[in-house]
């Protein structure tokens, strides 16, 4: 137990942000209100849509790569935080206009809103000392006032770290790409299907948004190719839909595929993911960024080096907000008492041995942080360590459940819809089963 109240500061307001400010206002004996950043004006991150791409008023690059049609591929009923669930609705697969509400409503709940400092641009968050286990006063956080355009300094005990990984898109190098005559872009500038109407697009990509935008434009353009790497379904598919498998290079008017065939492509559209990013991270905090794989963090959470500072949210291909809930509370733990730490090369040594366990299980290096079916283990050993809960049972069954079914039938799957009976059991409550 802690002799005073640890200041802990929160970089982001999207929904690991909140989820982070949530359980720090939980605990007010140990911990101070928290101050939460936040460079735009309101909270939900990643999930509040704007029709504006490139820059936002003030310069900087737009964070959201939401589109107006999008429909979560997960049903709600296990999206929620799960101390706060989503209401209860017809619909499993709802509008991304009702996760951000869901969000609103979280937050005014648990009366975060006053405690988040909107508009409000970290420039340089760095340790104050060397390498520490001592929390006390080891950060300064340096941020600047859009409004004001003025700067402010404050010290912290601990930050946590919550600015999403969906703002910095990664576009792989084509050969022939400088050749090209078409539109070039990325899914991080796509909002919505009409302005591709008639077109040929050619869409390289095949994870949850590359497909989700494939089906999209299919509705509108004259032939979609999606360029995968990978086998991922054995759904049938719209007739002006192509599946190739790799990208050998440009031309002039399209791309050729591994198969040798050319087709043709008014537009190409990048949906290859995005770069980690933390551009206002000290050198000396020492991260690393390599190949998709972040060092040295223990657990995917903490800095090894510096044991108070946490990111919240590293890991892909995942339920995302249990995930956070229980990222947060082990991190919280480690700050409380609940759970100590081992020294930084114990956690060094553990996080190598994940890593090559990782590799030798054929899970390439630029994969580690992706975690799908890994999740629930690595959850539930973070609910042990915190000494909390453990998820629902429920909660992986219906996600393995609705990522086979997705698998079979990507074009109608979210006309499912599902109830969560008990702890371990859910229904499909409509339509009827097939």
């Amino acid at each position: 137990m802690t002799a005073r109240q640890l200041q802990v500061a929160v970089i982001g307001a999207g929904a690991s942000g909140l989820c982070a400010a949530r359980h720090l206002l939980a605990k007010p004996h140990i911990f101070a209100p928290p101050v939460v950043y936040e460079q735009s004006a309101g909270v939900g991150g990643t999930w509040v849509y704007t029709e504006r791409t490139g820059k936002d008023d003030h310069g900087l690059p737009i964070q959201s790569s939401m589109y107006r049609d999008l429909r979560t591929n997960l049903p709600k009923e296990i999206m929620g935080f799960p101390d706060f669930p989503f209401e209860a609705s017809p619909t499993s697969f709802i509008h991304h206009t009702d996760v951000k509400s869901y969000l609103e409503k979280y937050t005014e709940h648990f009366e975060i809103q006053r405690h988040i400092k909107f508009l409000t641009y970290v420039e340089l968050l760095k340790p104050v000392s060397g390498p520490t286990e001592d929390a006390h006063g080891s950060w300064e956080i340096t941020s600047l006032n859009l409004k004001s355009q003025s700067r402010s300094l404050e010290r912290y005990d601990s930050v946590i770290v919550c600015n999403g990984h969906y703002s910095d898109p990664l576009i792989p190098h084509i050969p022939g790409i400088e050749n090209f005559k078409g539109q070039s872009m990325h899914s991080h500038e796509y909002r919505f299907a009409e302005p591709f109407r008639g077109k040929n697009l050619v869409l390289l990509g095949a994870g949850s948004s590359g497909v989700d935008i494939a089906l999209e434009l299919c509705l509108v353009a004259n032939q979609v190719v999606l360029i995968y790497k990978h086998s991922f379904t054995s759904s049938p598919l719209p007739p002006n839909c192509l599946l190739v498998k790799g990208v050998n290079k440009f031309t002039q008017t399209g791309v050729i595929g591994n198969d040798g065939i050319e087709y043709p492509a008014d537009v190409f559209m990048f949906c290859t993911g995005y770069n980690y990013t933390f551009p206002f991270l000290a050198k000396d905090v020492g991260l690393n960024v390599k190949d998709h794989r972040i060092t040295p963090l223990y657990k995917h959470i903490v800095n090894t080096t510096f044991p108070t500072l946490f990111f919240i949210g590293i890991c892909k291909t995942v339920c995302p907000f249990p995930l956070f809930h229980n990222q947060v509370l082990f991190a919280l733990a480690t700050l409380d008492g609940t759970y100590r730490l081992p020294p930084k090369p114990k956690m060094d040594a553990t996080t190598e041995h994940e890593y090559q366990s990782s590799l030798q299980n054929g899970i390439p290096h630029r994969h580690f942080h992706k975690l799908d079916s890994l999740q629930w283990e690595y959850i539930n050993e973070l609910s042990s360590f915190a000494k909390r809960e453990p998820l629902p049972p429920v909660f992986k069954d219906l996600y393995e459940t609705n990522k086979e079914i997705r698998k079979q039938d990507l074009c109608s799957y979210k006309r499912f819809n599902y109830k969560i009976v008990s702890h371990d059991t859910w229904i499909k409550v409509s339509p009827k089963p097939l």
